[in-house]
């Protein structure tokens, strides 16, 4: 059993919404896109050469601009309909040679879009040393998501790499993916996350000590920087992750436990996104939005239940994702948030939904849309440039709900306050 495996079946084991509860859960080779991080020089091909400047151990480097990122984010104008945003994750952002990672890379650079992963620190830190991690209430070396072989922490450099040069948001998962028991994440406190984020870090950006590989390429960015944001093991303890998070200058939290389809909004000063509620069709409550909320109900948390019953279930999964996305498309243009693992559960019909439901969305943009497949770092990053009475009237839209006489008349007069005007329901609200 793989240490992602175990993660499934020990670490997210709290169940799923509605029916059945809430769960969570070197030196740069400018071939492969650095080159378009910056830099004055000019290379063979006549773009700039990257801006290389090793930090640390050289573990990481501070390579510019990221690459493939969209244009600064402009404030609505009066009356513009906001854009469909479409965020997709990914908690632990391992390749443990399924060639999930790859293959969902690939996904994305096929349709332009930017994804979050929620990188564990863990799966940079060979087992040979975990006794370097002491997380919380937890025994020193302790970890319920397991290690991985040096062979899948190489592999998962490489994608991690990959993923960022190609304008991906690396976050963080944090460590060890304590769910239950006196050490779980839930029962931490605001310093003992701190902790938990000092190794977190530390891990990224001290692989190549730790691990004493020097035949490796640094990843390509200032960890310290990029990291502005996370989503807990489970979505535990967000209440004393988030006082952690602000002095740490992080910008949102993905970890509230289970939301709804509305526009978001700050939380101890940092933006709020949930996993949110959604359809699930056949049955009469909605699931939250990530792939092991899909398996706790359809087959009470097993990871490998009869073959007969897949089919169906990848259908259901899917059409789940694609009945939020049209839900909030069609009406309020909530942002639309879904996470997921990269693991083979019940025969991999998770991925599979995950793609054909990304497949849909795209097609959507595809066809003249305004759908943005963003990361939550972009996203949040079009969040603060939108004036506040933007924001407090878009929140006036509940899940399902059309702005009265479409968005030029709900949106013409944002100078005032938010107005209070009625709006029609299209749509079911979250089930109980």
């Amino acid at each position: 059993m793989s240490a992602l495996t175990r993660r499934g079946a020990l670490g997210l084991g709290a169940g799923a919404a509605a029916a059945v509860g809430l769960a969570g859960c070197g030196s740069l080779d400018p071939s492969d896109g650095s080159s378009h991080a910056g830099g004055s020089a000019k290379g063979p091909t006549g773009r700039p050469k990257p801006t290389v400047r090793p930090l640390g151990d050289g573990s990481t480097a501070f390579t510019g601009r990221q690459p493939h990122q969209p244009a600064k984010p402009e404030p609505l104008e009066p009356g513009q309909a906001p854009p469909q945003f479409v965020i997709f994750s990914w908690d632990g952002a391992a390749e443990v040679g399924n060639g999930l990672f790859p293959r969902f890379l690939d996904l994305a650079k096929e349709h332009g879009a930017s994804m979050t992963f929620f990188l564990s620190g863990l799966y940079l830190l060979p087992e040979s040393k975990k006794r370097l991690y002491d997380p919380p209430n937890n025994p020193r070396g302790a970890s319920d998501i397991g290690y991985l072989t040096d062979g899948h922490i190489r592999e998962t450099l490489k994608n991690v790499r990959r993923a960022w040069l190609e304008g991906h948001e690396i976050g963080t998962h944090f460590n060890g993916h304590f769910c239950s028991g006196t050490g779980t994440v839930g029962n931490w406190t605001p310093q003992q996350w701190r902790s938990e984020i000092d190794q977190a870090t530390s891990f990224v950006k001290e692989w190549r000590t730790n691990s004493g590989w020097t035949d490796l390429p640094a990843l390509p960015f200032d960890y310290d920087k990029e990291l502005v944001g996370g989503r807990t093991p489970c979505l535990l303890g967000q209440d004393n992750l988030l006082p952690t998070a602000r002095e740490l200058g992080w910008r949102y939290d993905a970890s509230s436990p289970g939301g709804r389809q509305v526009w978001p909004r700050k939380r101890a000063g940092l933006w709020d996104l949930p996993l949110q509620a959604i359809p699930f069709p056949g049955r009469g409550f909605e699931v939250l939005s990530m792939d092991y909320n899909m398996l706790a109900n359809q087959s009470v948390n097993s990871t490998n239940a009869p073959a007969h019953n897949h089919p169906a279930w990848r259908e259901q999964s899917a059409q789940a994702y694609i009945s939020g996305f049209k839900r909030a498309y069609e009406t309020n243009r909530a942002p639309f948030f879904v996470g997921n693992h990269f693991e083979q559960w019940n025969g991999g019909i998770y991925m599979d939904a995950v793609e054909e439901a990304f497949r849909h969305i795209a097609r959507e943009k595809e066809k003249g849309g305004d759908v943005r497949l963003v990361s939550f770092r972009q996203f949040v990053d079009w969040l603060d440039v939108q004036r506040p009475e933007v924001l407090a009237e878009l929140r006036t839209l509940d899940v399902g709900q059309q702005p009265v006489g479409g968005w030029q008349e709900f949106l013409k007069d944002t100078g005032s306050t938010a107005s209070s005007a009625s709006t029609a329901s299209t749509g079911s609200g979250q089930a109980a």
